[in-house]
């Protein structure tokens, strides 16, 4: 009897992962998509992103709802828990980058009334693959129960905030040599802004992992950019 009930509650942990999969997948799209609308100037691409989030909702919804009745029907033990609860944590930080990219794309529909700064989107673009690259290693290294690559990850958010740094000063640049450019930096700036974010819930997923493999959080601090502008985005 308990034998079958540990492998119904593996099929039905199996089905939940590969939810959370697909809703990585489908984050993974939005953030190169919306930056790739932003270098396009493609209104209709952003809008698509847009109108994207409302399925990656949906998923989040459908794993949290799974997940609930997995405890409530299955009362897995202490490392089961574990990782039924590490599926409704990393859903939550799909979400929000699912929610940024969304961002990003709406900032970028409004750019279309303003002129190009020159070299601006190309450097977003490089901080946004940089992302999603360390998002698409997180979904990985939770797949493979990959503590090492997960540290990996954790340890490149740091690039990041570099990148995010370096753009914050050349916006900066670009207003004080005119005041026309004021507006469209302040959208490119809260772009950067929303990437940055999306690195750290990258992280926040690999930490994830890496609990869910040892049973322990890192101990030391985040690696962060000491010099990372804080902003409200």
């Amino acid at each position: 009897m308990s034998e079958h009930i540990l492998s119904a509650f593996d099929r039905d942990l199996e089905k939940v992962q590969a939810l959370v999969v697909k809703m990585g997948g489908l984050v993974e799209e939005q953030i190169l998509e919306s930056v790739r609308a932003l270098e396009e100037r493609d209104g209709e691409l952003a809008q698509r992103v847009r109108d994207q989030d409302k399925a990656v909702d949906a998923l989040e919804e459908t794993i949290n709802d799974e997940a609930a009745r997995l405890i409530a029907l299955r009362a897995p033990a202490a490392r089961d828990l574990r990782v039924t609860l590490s599926v409704i944590k990393i859903s939550a930080s799909l979400e929000r980058v699912g929610d940024y990219a969304k961002n990003i794309a709406k900032r970028s529909q409004v750019l279309l009334e303003s002129p190009q700064i020159n070299g601006t989107t190309a450097a977003i673009r490089r901080m946004a693959q940089a992302t999603e690259s360390m998002l698409r290693d997180a979904i990985d290294s939770y797949i493979q129960r990959d503590a090492q690559l997960a540290a990996d990850v954790r340890g490149r958010d740091i690039e990041v905030d570099q990148m995010y740094n370096a753009l914050f000063r050349e916006f900066l640049t670009y207003m004080l040599e005119d005041p026309r450019n004021i507006t469209p930096c302040m959208h490119l700036h809260f772009i950067a802004k929303n990437i940055e974010r999306m690195g750290d819930h990258a992280t926040s997923i690999a930490e994830q992992v890496i609990y869910l493999v040892t049973g322990e959080l890192p101990e030391d601090s985040r690696p962060k950019s000491s010099s990372v502008v804080k902003t409200e985005s």
